[in-house]
């Protein structure tokens, strides 16, 4: 399995994080775990069926917008594929596509259905491109001619959601309402409009995924982990990862869970 990441121009970076490709030539099921961030995906080689918890499969559609999730989501090929992604901050939708983020929470529309003929139009152009150079060409292109400025008043919750995403145990979310000027109600509101979800349970995502993000890394034990990534003990830790991926930590950390090859 090849998995690699292509870092966007920097007049795209304030919203687009990184472009992804994931390739395999063999039968493989993934697990989408929770997530704060926003992903537009293309699958230009093969379509993955999604599986319920009952395992049956439904068909998938060859692009999408997979929204802010605290879900995680089961899918399967038994071919070879292809899969370009784009890894985005969540209130990339509102500038993007004049929306509020929590519209698309624990959504994952296909994109003619979400943006009508452009989205048609974009679809038809990123599967037809010869090769994923061209591929991520157009999808600068689209994003440029879509690129609003976020207006100042949100500027310092956007600022807060990098931060979170970034280093989710550092800074109280409590403290941010101050910082943007903004009463708790009205930052909580302006808040889940950017982000998709309450600033709680957007940092309870963010801490998640930091706990992640030290798949393949040497740490103590899963308590020090938890510690490190801001829990306040190792069962609120286990409880969250549970309830984020399906799986309890120690096994996912063990290499052991389902859809976690390409993290090899």
């Amino acid at each position: 399995m090849r998995y690699h990441t292509i870092i966007p121009p920097p007049d795209l970076r304030s919203l687009i994080r990184f472009y992804w490709i994931l390739e395999g030539d063999e039968p493989y099921t993934h697990r989408s775990l929770a997530c704060g961030s926003v992903e537009m995906v293309f699958h230009y080689a093969g379509v993955f069926d999604e599986l319920n918890k009952q395992n049956i499969a439904a068909a998938t559609a060859v692009t999408g917008l997979q929204g802010p999730s605290h879900q995680y989501r089961r899918y399967s090929i038994d071919t070879g594929f292809g899969i370009l992604g784009v890894y985005m901050y969540p209130f990339a939708i509102p500038v993007l596509f004049n929306m509020p983020a929590s519209t698309l929470s624990n959504e994952m529309p296909d994109l003619p259905s979400l943006l009508g003929v452009s989205g048609r139009q974009l679809q038809e152009m990123v599967m037809l491109a010869e090769n994923n150079q061209r591929r991520i060409s157009i999808l600068n292109t689209f994003f440029r001619k879509h690129l609003r400025e976020l207006p100042a008043a949100d500027q310092p919750i956007a600022s807060c959601i990098i931060a979170l995403q970034q280093q989710p145990h550092l800074s109280p979310v409590s403290e941010w309402a101050s910082h943007a000027f903004l009463s708790q109600r009205q930052f909580e509101r302006r808040f889940k409009s950017l982000a998709g979800f309450t600033p709680k349970l957007f940092s309870r995502i963010s801490r998640f995924q930091h706990a992640t993000r030290h798949y393949n890394k040497d740490f103590l034990s899963l308590t020090a982990l938890a510690q490190q990534c801001g829990y306040y003990d190792q069962s609120h830790f286990i409880h969250d990862f549970r309830e984020f991926s399906g799986f309890h930590p120690r096994e996912f950390f063990k290499g052991n869970a389902e859809g976690t090859v390409w993290r090899d």
